[in-house]
């Protein structure tokens, strides 16, 4: 049935009309009931639909109710965060909450560490502006809300309290990830910024020669990691404390904590060399009985203990050479490696002639005005004097790094210089010219500078505790916060290192940082409809991110319940 509308002498009617077939099969149709005049059509044909409505269980016809109220919560940022803790919870982290557990501690410092971790990787801050960005977060399985400034700071303090049983933790979930048959590790060392003029007892900070070449309060960090990348070992120096006092502290902590490991090569910087060092390097024993194996760069400043050596390896194998070329020399019963680049020696032979013959030119221009004012010439401005010409002349030689070349005479009356031939005939002698010590046995030449221009992943590492994970200025003024800061740095520097391994081994071409700020766009929302519970949901997960959540093996985000309009 249905309704139509029909015209009889200029009225419109509203009947109800039936179809059906008659007994030849055709179609026909007949009215049921009229309805009544469409004009006049009005409450009585309400209750009539409202009637059939009810007998049909449907609601009958009345007032539409009004629109339930809809009330969106600020968006939260999900995808960094979940990536972290799946990796987090992934590598075994997650241990250091048995640690604390037997402490009288009555909140969850294992998570309280994971907040300030994770904080390092995706927007560092101080510790009251860790509180700030948990704001900004939907961080999984923790209760940001009950979070203090305090308790921040205490879980600091259980850090350094129970150091020995969370290095244990740290130890044990790096080990499995060590080479254990041939362990290339690279030590060295940095320098972090602190704030503060106050001491105390046992403080780290101290004034030092900074890493920037400024003279600043800060104190030094230690960091030893696998030709891999991996970080797996720090330790926290007085800023003001030698570089060779630190190598075998920390060289001994390493092998009692990594004692599987049947062969160890250790590769450091220039600043390590020392013949004690050597000595002690030599009698260290691995857990297995086979020595310790190093590669050490010798310091530019002991360059010239060498030039006897080199002359003859520099005739006969340097000077007609036009790409790199490495060579082996005995030294104190130990293996000198020889890398001569001829390209970077030409560079730097070119750029200090330049130099000095600049500086001759200024010297030769001071001397001549000095001469003439003796003979009564005036020339115009201050007079020149030959204090003052010494002065300045040494200071621009001392700027140019050619004092050792180019030596002023400071004690005499007259402004006088000379050039040291010798000195800079070896200093042309080392240029483009890497030296290295070492005692491995069965490391060809080439091999072990391969090894030790590794050593520049670990300065990118430095980098990124500087930048990304932002280390310093340290703000802290007592010693343990400083060191319990250092930590929890050193725990976010693993997890990026492992991201970076992982990003790379799926040729993703993403950086660590590019790959959370993808993730970053994830997001957790919050919505309410009326007075009903407020529904959460998970903004979709695009290619781009799929991806990057692929490649760090890291299950897909999700919700107590998805919302089918995000």
């Amino acid at each position: 049935m249905f309704v139509k509308i029909t015209t009889s002498g200029g009225r419109r009617y509203l009947q109800l009309v039936q179809s059906y077939r008659d007994d030849a099969g055709r179609v026909k149709k007949r009215t049921v009931a009229t309805l009544g005049r469409l004009d006049q059509v009005g409450g009585e044909l309400d209750s009539v639909i409202s009637g059939l409505l009810r007998i049909s269980g449907r609601e009958p016809m009345g007032e539409r109710p009004a629109a339930p109220s809809v009330a969106f919560e600020s968006a939260r940022a999900l995808g960094d965060v979940w990536a972290l803790t799946e990796l987090w919870k992934e590598l075994g982290f997650g241990a250091l909450r048995r640690v604390f557990r037997r402490t009288r501690h009555t909140t969850d410092v294992e998570a309280l560490i994971r907040v300030m971790v994770l904080n390092r990787l995706c927007d560092p801050d101080s510790k009251l502006g860790v509180l700030r960005w948990l704001e900004t977060v939907a961080l999984p399985e923790v209760d940001v809300k009950a979070i203090t400034h305090q308790q921040l700071l205490r879980s600091m303090d259980a850090l350094m309290a129970h150091q020995a049983a969370v290095d244990a933790v740290v130890t044990g979930l790096l080990r499995p990830l060590v080479d254990q048959d041939l362990s290339v590790v690279f030590y060295d060392l940095t320098t972090i910024r602190a704030e503060g003029l106050t001491n105390v007892a046992g403080d780290v900070r101290a004034f030092g020669m900074a890493k920037e070449g400024l003279i600043a309060r800060q104190f030094m960090l230690g960091v030893v990691q696998t030709a891999d990348g991996l970080p797996i070992y720090h330790e926290v120096f007085a800023g003001n404390a030698a570089e060779t006092t630190t190598l075998l502290p920390t060289l001994t902590t390493v092998l009692e904590r990594f004692p599987e490991v049947r062969r160890l090569i250790l590769v450091a910087d220039r600043g390590l060399l020392s013949l004690d060092n050597l000595e002690a390097l030599e009698a260290v024993r691995l857990a297995s009985g086979e020595p310790l194996e190093f590669i050490i760069a010798v310091p530019g400043r002991r360059y010239h203990e060498f030039a006897e050596l080199l002359g003859p390896f520099q005739r006969t194998h340097c000077t007609q050479a036009r790409a790199e070329v490495t060579g082996e020399l005995a030294w104190q019963g130990l293996r000198l490696i020889v890398a001569h680049a001829p390209a970077t020696a030409a560079v730097q032979s070119t750029r200090r002639n330049g130099e000095i013959a600049a500086l001759i030119a200024q010297g030769e221009a001071w001397a001549s005005k000095l001469v003439e004012q003796d003979g009564g010439v005036k020339h115009r401005g201050r007079k020149l004097s030959d204090s003052g010409a010494k002065a300045r002349f040494y200071h621009a030689v001392c700027e140019a790094h050619l004092s050792k070349i180019i030596r002023v005479d400071l004690k005499a009356e007259l402004f006088r210089y000379e050039i040291d031939e010798t000195a800079r005939r070896l200093a042309e002698l080392m240029d483009g010219k890497l030296l290295l010590v070492t005692n491995t046995k069965d490391l060809a030449p080439a091999d072990v500078v391969t090894r030790y221009k590794a050593l520049a992943d670990i300065e990118r590492g430095f980098k990124v505790l500087k930048s990304e994970i932002e280390i310093g200025p340290v703000y802290h003024r007592l010693p343990e916060r400083i060191r319990a800061h250092a930590s929890i740095c050193f725990m976010a520097l693993i997890l990026h290192r492992i991201m970076r391994a992982r990003l790379r081994a799926a040729h993703t071409g993403l950086t660590p940082e590019r790959a959370l700020e993808q993730l970053h766009r994830i997001q957790h929302h919050r919505v309410r409809l009326g007075a009903a519970e407020p529904v959460t949901g998970v903004s979709s997960i695009n290619a781009h991110q799929n991806e990057v959540l692929s490649a760090l093996r890291v299950k897909k985000p999700v919700a107590p319940e998805q919302l089918t309009l995000l």
